[in-house]
């Protein structure tokens, strides 16, 4: 279903010609609510703006403020469901989308651990599906138009089966590796943490019972 869904999008943009792109720029700009219309360019490209919600499970690191003698690194998790506007042009792929969430951010993971989903509706059901590299975004907020119930995007992780290992560094991979063992420790603290207060409770409830009544 998905991959009928992507080569019907593909073959329309085939097919689109630059007075069917103005009339659906036209149509579109009338559905816009929030004044992030689309421009169309002389030469029949056009821009106008992607909204894309953020869902990272793992830390990211971000680049900070240069010091006197090195700029620094810090890991940390960025808020889920966080939403970022982007002002692209329907020639940019949603692998340039992606650097560009990740720029604006000073975010120094590789895009490769990345990927931009498209979430929409079909019949009361929503479906979630992964762009590829050279699929433009812009071009589907256009078919769709503006409401982002019917079209959203969303930044994710890429499943660790489609990670792409040996396009990382080893300094980076070192960082995979720290990122782990960090949730790795957090997790057994809190299950420590649990089975600690569950047999305390069990322990109270049996002093409980064996006092005289």
């Amino acid at each position: 279903f998905f991959k009928q869904d992507v080569e019907k999008e593909r073959e329309l943009r085939t097919h689109l010609s630059k007075e069917e792109i103005r009339q659906k720029i036209e149509l579109y700009n009338s559905s816009v609510t929030d004044h992030l219309k689309m421009t169309l360019n002389p030469v029949g490209s056009y821009t106008g703006f992607i909204k894309v919600q953020m869902e990272l499970r793992r830390p990211i690191t971000v680049r900070g403020p240069a010091g006197p003698a090195h700029s620094s690194e810090d890991a940390f998790y960025l808020p889920k469901g966080s939403i970022n506007t982007l002002h692209i042009s329907s020639s940019n792929t949603a692998r340039e989308v992606i650097e560009a969430l990740l720029s604006k951010f000073m975010v120094v993971d590789n895009p490769a651990k990345f990927a931009l989903y498209k979430c929409f509706c079909r019949e009361d059901q929503v479906y979630v599906c992964k762009l590829s590299d050279g699929e433009h975004p812009l071009y589907l907020r256009l078919l769709a138009g503006p409401d982002t119930d019917t079209l959203s995007f969303v930044l994710r992780e890429q499943q660790t089966g489609e990670v792409m290992w040996d396009a990382f560094s080893i300094p980076e991979l070192q960082n995979f590796v720290r990122i782990l063992d960090k949730e790795e420790s957090d997790h057994l603290s809190s299950l420590t943490m649990r089975y600690a207060t569950y047999k305390q409770k069990l322990e109270e409830a049996m002093q409980g019972q064996r006092k005289p009544g």
